[in-house]
This record gives structure tokens, sequence and C-alpha cells, in this order.
């Protein structure tokens, strides 16, 4: 098979430096983490729409931190109150 499609080397496991492999596997979570995260921290204009992309991020693992990233983040109105600098809560 690998004299057929050389490509596949690349993603040999037996070859594949540690650390590469921890982060070919940790980069798709991370714009969940981050989209998790976010719609935490920030005002929607409904508290089901905060809710929605929350639920987004967690129970679809690569695509609702993606589509929380093109859609999701521009609809936010503002940090929360509990979430914003004591120089700045009024």
């Amino acid at each position: 098979m690998n004299d057929l499609l050389p490509i596949l080397n690349i993603f040999s496991v037996s070859e594949m430096n540690p650390a590469l492999m921890a982060l070919a596997l940790a980069l798709p979570i991370l714009p969940n983490l981050w989209s998790i995260w976010h719609s935490y921290k920030h005002e929607f204009t409904s508290p089901m729409e905060k809710y929605g992309w929350m639920l987004a991020g967690v129970m679809l693992p690569v695509i609702g931190g993606i589509l929380y990233l093109l859609f999701g983040f521009r609809r936010t109105t503002g940090l929360a109150p509990w979430a914003k600098p004591p120089q700045q809560r009024g």
C-alpha cells in the first residue's frame, strides 16, 4: 500500500514525533475550547442563543468551533458584567 500511496508515510505512527502527534491531535480541539470560553464570557441578544453556541461547541466537536468562529462571535453584544475588569464595572 505504501508503494502505491507514498503520502501515507507521513501518517505512520511509528515514525512520527510524539510532540508533533500531540499537536496534530490538539489542534482541532482549540476552536471548540475557545468558542465555549468566549460564548460563556460574552452576552448575546438572548440567553438561548448563548446556550445554543455553547452546546454547538460541546456537541459538534470540530464543526461547532469553526461555525462559532465564522458566525457566532460577531453576534455578541459585549462582555458579561461579571467578566469585566473591576475598573470597568459600573
